[in-house]
């Protein structure tokens, strides 16, 4: 993609089309959630946060989601910024980044894009030979893993822990007026503000 050319009182300059939407504090999720991913949005993040004015920082998400472990440390870093944070799903947010767009205080949604939850699955490797105390800390873990995403999608939609197992049984998709009816997402954009960039696709 070509770099843009902006003039500055120090001339010309070549902005690449990230940096430019970088200064209008908007970042992107396009990629499967790991500790690489992470830690770049997390360095994103805490830039916008302490060079900001307190403005609004907008996240657009198209990924299949990931490592548990990493996006929690993203989302919890997203709830203790005090700039209001936009999410927006521009593809489909999956597992992990689902957990990611809820994060935003607004959480808008392209027309034809989807949401998918479910309940964490085992990554860890074969199985085999496992002893029964040893497949028990898994499914321990699950457990506990499955307590953290259920609590989290339950806080921010307002539905019951019942109602959000019962959803993340299994791959659960919801386009855009299902997400906003069942609480996860709180619009979808049908125009763009002219004071505002939009990504292209």
């Amino acid at each position: 993609m070509p770099n843009l050319i902006k003039e500055s009182v120090r001339g010309l300059e070549a902005l690449t089309p990230d940096d430019l939407l970088f200064t209008n504090r908007e970042i992107f999720l396009t990629t499967e959630v790991d500790s690489n991913t992470a830690n770049e949005l997390m360095k994103q993040l805490m830039i916008l946060e302490k060079t900001g004015d307190g403005s609004e920082v907008t996240l657009y998400i198209n990924s299949p989601g990931g490592e548990m472990s990493s996006g929690l440390a993203v989302y919890d870093y997203m709830q203790l910024m005090k700039s209001p944070v936009r999410t927006v799903c521009i593809g489909t947010a999956a597992s992990m980044a689902a957990i990611l767009f809820l994060a935003g205080q607004k959480r808008e949604m392209l027309p034809h894009t989807s949401l998918m939850i479910h309940d964490p699955a085992y990554g860890g490797g074969d199985m085999a030979g496992k002893k029964p105390h040893e497949l028990q800390h898994y499914v321990d873990k699950l457990r506990k893993r499955q307590e953290i995403i259920v609590g989290i999608i339950a806080e921010k939609t307002g539905r019951s822990i019942e109602e959000v197992c019962e959803k993340t049984r299994e791959n659960s998709y919801f386009n855009a007026d299902e997400a906003i009816d069942y609480g996860l997402a709180t619009g979808v954009v049908s125009r763009l503000d002219e004071n505002r960039t939009f990504p292209l696709l």
